[in-house]
């Protein structure tokens, strides 16, 4: 019994020692499995096995708590075949020799812990193997059916030491099926004893462990591991054990991106507030009075030359009419429209941002995009028009300003 127990303790050590490995999966119902089985169990002495061995089946419920340590409950039950009436006087024998009527003779019903010696020597790998080896140490309530003439049942407590072979079947390791030997003792000794004087009365039931007082399993089960939290039936180590040193690091990486945030932030504010003065600056310059101005003489004939300027702005790298620049393009077609002999000059600019080629492509693209509207939307004819591309513009203090079709309108009305 010290070898035994002295053996668990050394396991438990090792299973809190290889729990330092850092594993997926903290719930309860994580690594949780169910075992059927069944087989023969038969008297430890006196008793050929398979001649006198008798049914036996049960149920499992397991918790693995690390790769090395699993703990449980289970229940087993024998099938009274009478077989072991001239067996010691004892709770495995049916009422002191006297045949039972039950079809179950005896239950165990306990706890145990199971320790994976595949691992605890071998180390886990971080997926199961196809086939290792258990130890099994339990204990707990056993009680015989005797339902005989003049007996009545008996309880008694057990221990159970055995061995499990495990075959874990298929990528998932969904399934497994094992080999189950094992030794059972009665711990409360010779009933018969029982108040005998030479042995000072209740002192024959004294917990021992006794051969005569022991049966030994033969079982095979079939067991079915549960899905985990994580996607998978079995321990699953983490990608990397993080270190102080390497959550203080990151903690830095984060700071810094915060500092970053803030001052994209800042950045972004200024921005907006520079467009919106862009804003009102602009609708400035939408307010101010066309300019109108006299000056031509012609040789012998004197023409009255107004000319009228109207501003038609682009967004950066755009050649494309915005809704808001429409009532300037109508206030030329009006303009047109209203004094048939008027023509107009559209002239194109582009602010000096980026490559000159594109500015200038950009230029005549803005002067053909106030002219295409003038005779598509108004249909103003196209003789009428005459549209420059005037390359990159100076003629406003502000850069983004330059940006603009400039429309100059002639009346060319004789007086």
């Amino acid at each position: 019994m010290k070898k035994i127990i002295l053996l668990a303790i050394v396991a438990l050590s090792f299973s809190a020692a290889n729990a330092q490995l850092t594993l997926k999966g903290t719930k309860a119902t994580d690594n949780v499995s169910v075992t059927l089985k069944g087989g023969a169990v038969s008297p430890f002495q006196h008793y050929a096995f398979f001649k006198n061995a008798r049914g036996i089946f049960g149920a499992e419920l397991r918790k693995q708590v690390t790769p090395i340590l699993g703990v449980g409950v289970e229940g087993e039950w024998t099938i009274n075949t009478s077989s072991w009436g001239k067996a010691p006087a004892n709770v495995w024998q049916s009422a002191l020799g006297v045949k039972s009527n039950n079809w179950l003779d005896h239950q165990f019903v306990g706890g145990f812990a199971a320790v994976n010696l595949s691992n605890f020597f071998g180390g886990y790998k971080g997926v199961p193997r196809d086939v290792d080896v258990e130890t099994v140490f339990g204990a707990g309530w056993l009680h015989a059916y005797q339902n005989g003439a003049d007996v009545t049942d008996e309880n008694s407590w057990y221990t159970k030491v055995g061995v499990n072979f495990n075959f874990n079947l298929g990528e998932s390791k969904a399934w497994s099926i094992s080999l189950k030997p094992a030794i059972l003792w009665d711990m409360n000794g010779d009933a018969q004893k029982v108040n005998r004087k030479e042995n000072g009365g209740l002192k024959g039931q004294e917990s021992r462990f006794n051969a005569n007082h022991a049966i030994v399993e033969m079982q095979a089960g079939i067991t079915y591991h549960f899905n985990n939290s994580y996607g998978k039936r079995y321990f699953v180590p983490c990608d990397k054990e993080y270190t102080q040193a390497d959550i203080d690091a990151l903690n830095g990486q984060i700071n810094a991106l915060r500092n970053q945030v803030n001052n994209a932030q800042a950045d972004l504010d200024a921005c907006n507030a520079r467009a919106a003065q862009l804003a009102r600056d602009l609708e400035a310059c939408k307010a101010q009075k066309s300019k109108v101005t006299e000056v031509v003489k012609v040789k012998e004939t004197e023409v009255k030359s107004a000319s009228l300027e109207t501003n038609v702005f682009f967004q950066q790298g755009k050649s494309t009419i915005e809704r808001a620049q429409q009532p300037n393009v109508e206030r030329v077609a009006t303009f047109l429209k209203n004094h048939p002999e008027a023509t107009v000059v559209i002239k194109g600019y582009a602010s000096p941002e980026g490559p000159q080629d594109l500015n200038i492509r950009l230029a005549n693209a803005r002067a053909e995009a106030v002219k295409n509207m003038l005779v598509k939307n108004y249909k103003v004819k196209a003789n009428r028009i005459q549209a420059e591309g005037q390359g990159i513009g100076n003629m406003f203090s502000e850069p983004d300003w330059n940006r603009v079709s400039i429309c100059f309108i002639n009346t060319n009305e004789k007086k």
